[in-house]
C-alpha cells in the first residue's frame, strides 16, 4: 500500500496540472504548437534526469529518492499556479520533467524489489494506482473547473491532497540502505568489474523492451495530455465534459489493471501486450473517423482498456532482464510519456489535432509490431499463484 501510494501521486500530480492545459493555453495564450513545447521541455527534464537518477539511487536509494522527489512535485506544482508568463513556465515544466524521471525509477524499483522480496507479481495492481490518481485529479479538475476558472485554488487543494499520500507512503516503504553500504565500498576487483558492467551494451532484448515502452507511453500520455483539448476544440465538449476523457481513460484502466494479473495467468503477457495495443489503436481511430464527443469518449475507453496491462508487462520483463533492463526501460519509458505528447503538440500546429490523435493510434499498432520481436515464453502460476514471464530474442530458442 505504501508503493501504491507513490504510484497514486504521481498519477494524481501529472493529471492535475495535465488537465487544466485549456486553462495554461488560455492564461498565456497560447498556441498548439507552444503547448507542444511545453510537453517538450518536460520531456527533455525527464530524459537530463536520468544520470542523475543513477546517480541518486546509488547515493539515497529508490526509497527517500522516492519521497524527496515526490516533496519537489508538490513545490513544482504550486510555483506552476504562479507562473507569470511563458519563459518562467518552461523552465517549471523542465524540473517538472526532471522530478517525475526521479520519481518514476525510484517507484518502479521499489516495485521490482516488492515482487523480488515476496514472490509475487504486484506490478500491474502498482500501475492501476497510478490510473487511480489520474481519475481523482479528473474529478477534481472537472469540479474545480466548475467552480471557478484560476487554477491557484486547485493546486493548492491538490498539493494538500498529494502530501497526505507522501505522508502515508514514508513509513512502510522498503528499506535500501544495507544494499547501499554494500556497494559503497567494493574491492579493487569489483569496481573494474562493475565499470566493465557498466560500459556494456544494452542487449537487443532490452533495446527491443525499451522501443516498445517508448510507443506505449507515447500511447498513454498523449491521450492524458490532448484528450481534454480534442473534446473541447474538435468535438465540441463543454469546459466542464472536457477533463472526462482523462477520467473515462483512467477509471478504465484502474478497473482493467485490477483484473491484469489474471488475463496474464491465462494467456500470457505475449497476448495481452499485443492484443491489448491492437484493440486500443483500432478504436481510437474508428472514433476519429466518426466524430463527436461520444464516440471520442469510446475510443478512449479502448485506449485504456487496451494499453492498460501493456506497460506492467514491460516493467515484470525488464525486471526479469536485471536492474539494469529495468533501468533502461524506465528511462525510455518516461521519456517517451513526456516527450511524446508533445510530438503530437507540432503535428497538431502543422495539420490538426485529429491527426495528432491519429499518429497515437498508430503508436498503439506499433507496440504491437514490436512485440514480434520478441518471443515471450507462456506463463507459469507457482506454487504461491504468482506469475513468471521470460523474455527473450526472437530465434534465440
Amino acid at each position: 500500500m505504501a508503493i501504491a501510494a507513490l504510484f497514486c501521486f504521481l498519477g494524481f500530480q501529472y493529471a492535475t496540472w495535465i488537465s487544466r492545459i485549456p486553462a495554461l493555453k488560455t492564461s498565456l495564450d497560447l498556441s498548439a504548437g507552444e503547448v507542444g513545447l511545453l510537453l517538450m521541455v518536460t520531456g527533455a527534464g525527464a530524459a537530463a534526469s536520468f544520470p542523475l537518477v543513477t546517480y541518486l539511487m546509488k547515493r539515497l536509494g529508490a526509497r527517500r529518492l522516492a519521497l524527496l522527489s515526490g516533496l519537489g512535485l508538490v513545490a513544482i506544482l504550486l510555483a506552476l499556479s504562479v507562473a507569470p508568463n511563458y519563459p518562467v513556465t518552461l523552465v517549471i515544466l523542465c524540473a517538472d520533467g526532471v522530478a517525475v524521471g526521479c520519481l518514476n525509477v525510484a517507484m518502479n524499483a521499489q516495485g521490482a524489489a516488492l515482487e523480488a522480496a515476496h514472490g509475487r507479481t504486484a506490478m500491474t495492481q502498482l500501475h492501476a494506482t497510478f490510473s487511480a490518481g489520474s481519475f481523482l485529479a479528473a474529478l477534481v479538475s472537472s469540479a474545480m473547473t466548475a467552480l471557478t476558472s484560476g487554477i491557484v485554488t486547485h493546486f493548492a487543494a491538490a498539493s494538500a491532497v498529494l502530501l497526505l499520500l507522501l505522508a502515508c507512503a514514508r513509513p512502510r516503504l522498503l528499506p535500501d540502505d544495507a544494499p547501499a553500504k554494500e556497494q559503497a565500498e567494493p574491492t579493487a576487483e569489483q569496481g573494474e568489474g562493475k565499470r566493465r558492467r557498466r560500459m556494456a551494451r544494452p542487449t537487443r532484448v532490452m533495446l527491443w523492451l525499451g522501443c516498445t515502452m517508448v510507443f506505449a507511453e507515447v500511447v498513454e500520455g498523449s491521450m492524458n495530455d490532448w484528450s481534454a483539448l480534442y473534446l473541447k476544440d474538435v468535438a465540441g465538449a463543454s469546459a466542464q465534459v472536457a477533463p472526462l476523457g482523462i477520467a473515462v481513460i483512467s477509471v478504465v484502466m484502474v478497473l482493467a489493471r485490477l483484473f491484469g494479473d489474471g488475463w496474464r495467468s491465462r494467456w500470457g503477457d505475449a497476448v495481452v501486450v499485443r492484443v491489448g495495443s491492437a484493440v486500443a489503436g483500432i478504436g481510437l481511430a474508428l472514433a476519429l473517423l466518426v466524430g463527436g464527443v461520444v464516440p471520442a469518449l469510446l475510443g478512449f475507453a479502448c485506449v485504456g482498456l487496451g494499453v492498460a496491462a501493456v506497460t506492467p508487462c514491460l516493467y515484470v520483463a525488464a525486471a526479469a532482464e536485471g536492474p539494469d533492463a529495468l533501468s533502461l526501460v524506465a528511462a525510455t519509458g518516461t521519456t517517451g510519456l513526456l516527450v511524446g505528447p508533445a510530438l503530437i503538440g507540432f503535428i497538431a500546429q502543422a495539420t490538426d489535432l485529429t491527426w495528432g490523435m491519429a499518429v497515437v493510434a498508430a503508436s498503439a499498432v506499433i507496440v504491437s509490431l514490436c512485440t514480434t520481436r520478441l518471443q515471450w515464453a507462456p506463463a507459469k502460476a507457482s506454487s504461491e499463484g504468482s506469475m513468471k514471464t521470460e523474455v527473450v530474442e526472437e530465434g534465440a530458442m
